[in-house]
């Protein structure tokens, strides 16, 4: 599988630098409100992210706009980044031994987080190298045409990046292909509760248009109360996680600062 890896400049440096920044600002933000399981600090207020627009309002979509609290100033772990750490914890899924994992557009400290199982395996992937945030081995790849072979991974972790491809399904067919039977997948995406049925125009290409009709300037599509549905019909099964779940004794009296509305969608290749 090794043979797939593609060298890239590491952006050594510029890590560095960073590191110390975030490491300097979370020293200012130190207190007792807050907790971030990455950095292993608490914190008297997060940083806010995301942004607004007309639609991501209208539309309720969850999994953007601007929230509070989002980012973390120690280490730049974000409310997504949290809630599948704790999901991650819970159902003791880096546990399985021989586990082979397969993580497109790795988040940063989610992926460092993952590395430190230590599993069998463990690729990243994306369409392009940024050095700042990503590792030395990164293979460069598009989810529509995944460079590995059938059955290939117990595990398979895809957030935020089906409503930027130009055919999801297809995407969705290649990750059901090198998933192996009995393995799972976590395919997040924003996704409006008010509509019914996702929302896609090929004719949409300008900057303003995407943001007005589907929340961000690179997204292609809107996903609606289809979503699921859409996972099964590339073959998987389903299980749907929301945020309020996974809300036990521990992360409530440390407060994660996850985004309660947050469901998880959890696949399994079961043939």
């Amino acid at each position: 599988m090794k043979a797939f890896l593609k060298k890239i400049l590491p952006g050594k440096q510029s890590r560095q630098l960073r590191t110390r920044y975030l490491y300097l600002r979370g020293l200012c933000y130190r207190g007792k409100n807050y907790y971030c399981p990455f950095c292993n600090h608490s914190y008297r207020k997060l940083l806010p992210g995301g942004f607004n627009l007309p639609v991501i309002e209208s539309m309720q979509i969850i999994g953007a706009g601007l929230r509070q609290n989002m980012v973390c100033p120690g280490c730049g772990s974000t409310d997504r980044d949290r809630l599948l750490y704790v999901y991650l914890n819970q159902k003791k899924v880096l546990d399985k031994k021989g586990l082979r994992i397969l993580h497109i557009a790795p988040e940063p400290m989610l992926a460092q987080y993952i590395a430190s199982n230590n599993p069998a395996e463990y690729i990243c992937g994306a369409m392009y190298h940024e050095g700042v945030y990503y590792g030395t081995d990164l293979v460069i790849m598009d989810v529509q045409q995944i460079p590995f072979p059938p059955n290939a991974f117990d595990l398979l972790i895809c957030n935020h990046v089906l409503e930027h491809v130009a055919d999801d399904l297809l995407a969705m067919q290649e990750i059901y292909r090198v998933m192996d039977k009995g393995g799972i997948g976590i395919l997040q995406v924003p996704w409006s509760p008010m509509l019914d049925t996702t929302i896609t125009d090929e004719s949409i290409t300008s900057r303003e248009g995407r943001e007005a009709v589907f929340g961000q300037f690179d997204h292609v599509r809107l996903y609606g109360k289809d979503y699921p549905a859409q996972l099964e019909k590339a073959g998987f099964t389903l299980s749907k996680v929301s945020a309020t779940e996974l809300l036990t004794e521990e992360n409530t009296k440390r407060d994660f600062a996850i985004n309660q509305k947050e469901v998880i969608f959890v696949v399994e290749k079961q043939t």
